[in-house]
């Protein structure tokens, strides 16, 4: 569904960002504006152009879900009972732990040095994807806590519902606005963040790597970054989140820290 779902658990409703559905509405309404208005100029005998190409994005969406997740699918390596079983074992407690109907499907690619994770879906399927890098971090450099933290955000983004194929062809429009999609966006992260810590609260120093990378995280003070969100700040602090699909990590890191308030997302 498009907003909070009728009949989604109570849980996941008190996860959720406060200021969430009022960025959703925002951007389904830029959205369904600029759809009634292609559909208008198309009526009016403007077949070609910016009304041809708006009408066209519910099967862009549709193509570009359909080939991200057949790419995962060719090119990962799935997260089972016998391949990587622990964060296999992961994936299933945290879709247990959000009630959801279905074990999502999970990969691991390769990361080129990139510190990563997704969560998407295809029809009826759901999946989340850690990037080889970031899933090192719970193998190789003995975290686990680290990748539950991780596999726990991805799950709470399909728990939220932020998945869904009508839900990212609502906001495909403003998603090209510059700030506006991003808002939207922030805030989902805080929501899944907010998952992440109901489901593995010792993991969330976790996210160090991705000040500092898999290798030096553990040196770096959670807490010295998240002390920061008070004293670094500017216009140009703000021009950086505003236009980011994820909170800085000062910001980022004081929500993660200070559980008596949202995250903030401007």
């Amino acid at each position: 569904m498009l907003l909070m779902r009728w009949g989604e658990p109570r849980r996941t409703r008190a996860l959720r960002h406060p200021k969430e559905n009022t960025a959703l509405l925002v951007c389904l309404a830029v959205t369904a504006l600029a759809v009634l208005g292609a559909v208008n100029r198309a009526v009016d005998g403007e077949s070609t152009g910016q009304p041809l190409l708006v009408l066209a994005v519910p099967l862009l969406v549709f193509f570009v879900r359909g080939q991200l997740y057949a790419r995962q699918r060719v090119n990962g390596v799935p997260i089972s009972e016998t391949q990587f079983p622990e964060a296999h074992r992961m994936v299933v407690d945290a879709a247990r732990a959000f009630e959801l109907p279905q074990v999502p499907d999970a990969y691991v690619v390769p990361g080129h040095g990139q510190i990563n994770a997704f969560a998407s879906g295809h029809g009826s399927r759901r999946f989340v994807v850690v990037y080889s890098d970031l899933f090192e971090v719970g193998g190789r450099l003995a975290d686990p806590e680290a990748l539950r933290f991780v596999i726990g955000h991805e799950v709470g983004h399909i728990a939220a519902g932020h998945v869904s194929y009508w839900r990212q062809f609502g906001i495909s429009v403003a998603d090209i606005i510059p700030g506006l999609g991003a808002t939207l966006s922030r805030a989902q992260e805080y929501t899944a963040d907010n998952h992440a810590v109901e489901f593995c609260p010792e993991g969330k120093e976790g996210l160090r790597v991705l000040a500092a990378g898999k290798y030096l995280y553990r040196e770096v003070d959670f807490g010295a970054i998240a002390a920061r969100a008070h004293t670094d700040q500017g216009l140009f602090v703000m021009l950086v989140n505003l236009l980011s699909s994820h909170p800085v990590n000062t910001w980022r890191f004081h929500a993660l820290t200070d559980r008596s308030r949202p995250g903030r997302l401007l």
